[in-house]
């Protein structure tokens, strides 16, 4: 973005800024410090980490590495599939097929359970890495499939033309659209391999023990904080030297766009396969959105009515604080990830952005781990003891998405309108209110509808830091599954699923005007 747009020295950005600074970053270096030096020296405090300790965090990798292998390929094949043939219904399997990315983890994770039980009356399979990888290569597919989908809407179409004049297609797509579209490629594996190396509620449901699951059990169950906070300073150590070795690619990623940069696209056709790669498709679809919800009713409806009313007794509490937690993180951090994006084109505004990126990537437990460390004093009790610690933690979390959303959105209106108005002395407040904001709004209420789904179900960090009291759907599902029955196990995912999928839609048809209304320049 151009720097005449916005001025870095504005008083709000050095205001979010610092506090974003004071609110997360503080927390974790604070308690990754007093994790490696209080009560003794570095080197007796490392001595905390055993053998097993490496071995565990290995076998977690080697299971983040196979998802995020399985995901890519998929997703991209899927990504080629509906941004770049002329398949019919496109659009409709390019929203559809992205529902399990905005379904709470843990709750396909039930739906697969039962799966296996309904039909082999055995669960061993789900129970082992095996299950936990089919379960979280079904969640982030969609992802792979979002990030490759916007590069191959990205290519220029002349590009692919004019290998077409001296080779076919099938050579075209090797030779040209797959070197164009590597940085997505390892963008979409590293960020599914941080994901799934951070994922606690799916691991943690089947009974397999990995790092989250194990610094969840230190922490939580044995007390032993220290250890805890080590082993959590190994897997932010490992998400950071990822996002050094590939954080370019990452940054500078056309993902989660809202829109495209108006250049000619190529698509390919397809002569003769349609009817059978739709079917692959509805497949596909069948096996990862519309199979876990009937096997949550099946599971749920089998010795009638009773489980499920009792399910709905239970989680209704917990709407409305639900419901309002989730719309307060949203808004605010759209509020930051749009100021972000406002000024991520100078130095400071990178540094921001970079910030953003390893909050983002650092585990859900850890980040738990890291606000009830730092908040748990007297003179921050009222952050503690309240719904405050929490919005932190989605503010943490989930600003980097939103931060992304806008600012790809922000660099296709052409620099000329806010330069026009700079001219005129018109001041940036007002710039971003009457130009910036209307035309990006379809990218900013993506941004709300994704950041609003994404901390209703968030469960890794809140669950760490819910104060006493406190009745959160996720929380309230989680807690309650480990002991009970799995018919109102199954209820109770059913209706998080159900409305999952109510307010997801509900957000669809709210934000068709808005993409009617509003268009960015240059389409």
């Amino acid at each position: 973005m151009d720097n005449a747009r916005f001025r870095l020295k504005n008083p709000l950005y050095v205001i979010v800024y610092a506090l974003f600074v004071l609110l997360v970053i503080v927390p974790v270096a604070f308690t990754l410090g007093k994790a490696f030096f209080a009560g003794g020296t570095l080197f007796q405090n490392l001595q905390l980490l055993t053998a097993g300790t490496f071995l565990l965090l290995a076998k977690t990798c080697l299971l983040a590495v196979a998802v995020a292998l399985l995901a890519m390929v998929v997703g991209a094949t899927l990504g080629f599939l509906l941004y770049k043939t002329d398949l019919p219904a496109r659009g409709f399997f390019r929203i559809a097929l992205l529902v399990p990315l905005f379904i709470s983890p843990y709750i396909l994770a039930v739906a697969w359970k039962d799966l296996f039980f309904m039909v082999f009356h055995d669960t061993a399979f789900m129970t082992s890495f095996a299950g936990v990888v089919l379960v979280l290569t079904t969640i982030y597919s969609p992802l792979a499939m979002l990030i490759t989908g916007s590069a191959l809407s990205n290519i220029d179409a002349q590009l692919e033309e004019s290998g077409l004049m001296i080779m076919d297609s099938r050579k075209v797509v090797w030779k040209i659209t797959l070197p164009l579209i590597k940085p997505a490629l390892i963008s979409s594996f590293v960020l599914v391999f941080i994901f799934s190396l951070s994922e606690f509620s799916v691991p943690a449901f089947l009974g397999v023990k990995v790092f989250t699951t194990e610094i969840f059990t230190q922490f939580s169950a044995f007390y032993n904080h220290s250890l805890a906070i080590l082993q959590s300073s190994l897997l932010i150590l490992v998400c950071v030297l990822l996002l050094l070795a590939e954080g370019k690619y990452i940054a500078e990623a056309p993902f989660l766009s809202v829109g495209s940069k108006g250049t000619m696209k190529k698509s390919f056709k397809i002569h003769g396969k349609k009817a059978i790669l739709i079917l692959l498709l509805s497949g596909w679809l069948f096996v990862s959105v519309i199979l876990p919800f009937i096997m949550l009713a099946l599971q749920s409806l089998r010795d009638g009515t009773q489980k499920f009313a009792q399910a709905l007794d239970l989680l209704a509490p917990t709407f409305a604080n639900s419901i309002m937690l989730a719309a307060g993180g949203a808004l605010a951090i759209v509020f930051t990830g749009f100021v972000t994006a406002c000024y991520a084109a100078g130095k400071s505004g990178k540094i921001f952005d970079w910030l953003l990126l390893i909050v983002f990537a650092i585990p859900s437990t850890v980040l738990g781990i890291s606000l009830i460390h730092f908040y748990n004093r007297p003179g921050l009790d009222f952050i503690y003891s309240g719904y405050a610690i929490i919005l932190i933690g989605y503010l943490g979390k989930f600003t980097f998405i939103a931060g992304r959303l806008a600012g790809n959105a922000i660099r296709q209106v052409p620099a000329s309108l806010t330069e026009a108005a700079l001219i005129e002395g018109i001041s940036p407040l007002r710039r971003a209110l009457k130009i910036m904001i209307p035309l990006i709004m379809p990218a900013l209420f993506a941004a709300f509808l994704i950041s609003f789904i994404f901390c209703l179900g968030e469960l890794g960090t809140t669950i760490m830091v819910y104060p006493p009291g406190t009745e959160i759907m996720p929380i309230k599902v989680f807690t309650i599954m480990a002991n009970a029955p799995q018919a109102l196990t199954s209820s109770m995912t059913l209706i998080v699923f159900s409305i999952t999928l109510i307010i997801i839609t509900a957000f669809y048809f709210m934000a068709r005007p808005f993409f009617t209304r509003y268009r960015y320049a240059g389409h």
